[in-house]
């Protein structure tokens, strides 16, 4: 689909109303339903005959048809994703149907907007493994947080310059496309971003990417965010996936600093990633987001294992304990970052705390992370799960 709209070919099997398909359809924008066919049979016939990006196959309950489609569609085109939506009753149907294949279901009726998503969502994951296996072998750290001002710019440049102070070749990437801050916090000046390695056209090699990387004195090499929110959307999946396998060849370590939520450029960041920081703060409110960002990542299907949890400000006195944390979010936090009145200082000066006051309890609890995340035994083998995501996104 490069560059071009999501070309969508639907198969609805009997026993589903072509009316209810039809109605949770997105239509233009980023998404072309170029087929629409009912009966399974003559879909997989037409299937041949029609170009297209991925399959929708729609079903009523358990359909020994649909899984042969599925299965079918998988073999003739392992890059095509296969996303399945379910009318009625799916339990035990949905194990059958990953077994198939598919790489997500969802329960029909959905609003057009939330299957849009899925689409776009397993484009982004289809792609993103096909450029892992192509990628160098440098492992991409990506820091996380469900929500804005939990402290992600700061994991990322603190975590960047401590690997880099380790003698590791380190690349930070700004993926907040409207609102990045990594060059303000390291003290850069904009002078090459993103947006104008994007706009200079024609493939991308290691040579042309140095050209626009940034030296931080720290030895940080950061691919800096576009200066204007409105240039945010020049930045394709795509691209992105072609910068990090790039950026994997040339670098020890990339580290992704993300925006908050689960964007398409977000969810290619995961799908590549060796390692997730999830970054969050001692309050309940954003304790409940950091255990709804850690669900989402199970969802996803991101081993459990290469997910460091940081606490930032962990000496806040909020009526919440250290000890209390593990029992809200589910798990212990690896990293506790203290509260430090320095660190809103540094931020302002563009010095990481890592330099500024090398030897707070702060820098320390970036230096241990970057430990944990250079040591060999820190990085067991990805494993990879079917996701379930999908089923979130169903009208009720």
């Amino acid at each position: 689909m490069a560059g071009g709209p999501i070309k969508a070919f639907v198969a609805i099997d009997g026993g589903v109303s072509r009316e209810l398909v039809e109605q949770s359809l997105p239509h233009g924008g980023s998404v072309d339903v170029v087929g629409l066919v009912e009966g399974l049979d003559e879909a997989w016939l037409t299937l041949q005959e029609v170009p297209n990006d991925l399959l929708l196959v729609a079903c009523a309950g358990h359909s020994e048809k649909a899984l042969v489609l599925i299965d079918g569609a998988v073999k003739q085109r392992p890059s095509r994703p296969v996303l399945v939506l379910v009318a009625g009753a799916a339990d035990g149907f949905v194990a059958r149907v990953f077994e198939a294949g598919a790489d997500d279901v969802g329960i029909l009726p959905q609003e057009p907007e939330a299957l849009r998503f899925l689409l776009e969502k397993a484009m982004a994951r289809k792609a993103g493994a096909s450029a892992a296996a192509a990628a160098g072998h440098a492992p991409l750290v990506c820091v996380l947080g469900p929500k804005g001002g939990t402290g992600k710019t700061l994991t990322a440049t603190c975590l960047a310059v401590a690997l880099a102070e380790l003698g590791k070749r380190v690349a930070l990437v700004d993926l907040d496309l409207q609102f990045g801050d990594v060059a303000l916090c390291m003290g850069l000046r904009p002078e090459t971003t993103i947006y104008d390695l994007v706009r200079v056209g024609g493939s991308l090699d290691e040579e042309k990417l140095g050209d626009f990387l940034v030296a931080h004195h720290s030895g940080v090499e950061v691919l800096i965010a576009p200066s204007r929110p409105d240039h945010a959307a020049a930045v394709s999946t795509e691209f992105l996936r072609d910068v990090y396998a790039v950026l994997r060849r040339m670098v020890d370590y990339v580290v992704v600093d993300t925006p908050p939520g689960f964007t398409p450029t977000v969810i290619a960041t995961i799908d590549l990633a060796t390692d997730i920081c999830m970054v969050g703060m001692l309050d309940a409110l954003s304790l409940k987001n950091t255990k709804l960002g850690l669900e989402t990542l199970d969802l996803m299907g991101f081993p459990d294992d290469r997910v460091k949890l940081i606490l930032n400000r962990a000496r806040t006195r909020v009526g919440i304990s250290e000890n209390d944390v593990a029992a809200i979010v589910g798990r212990q936090p690896d990293v506790f970052v203290p509260s430090d009145r320095d660190i809103p200082r540094s931020l302002t000066d563009g010095t990481p705390i890592v330099l500024s006051k090398p030897q707070s309890e702060a820098a320390e609890a970036f230096r241990r992370l970057a430990v944990s995340l250079a040591a060999p035994e820190s990085r067991p083998e990805r494993t990879t799960r079917r996701r379930l995501l999908g089923l979130v996104g169903g009208r009720t």
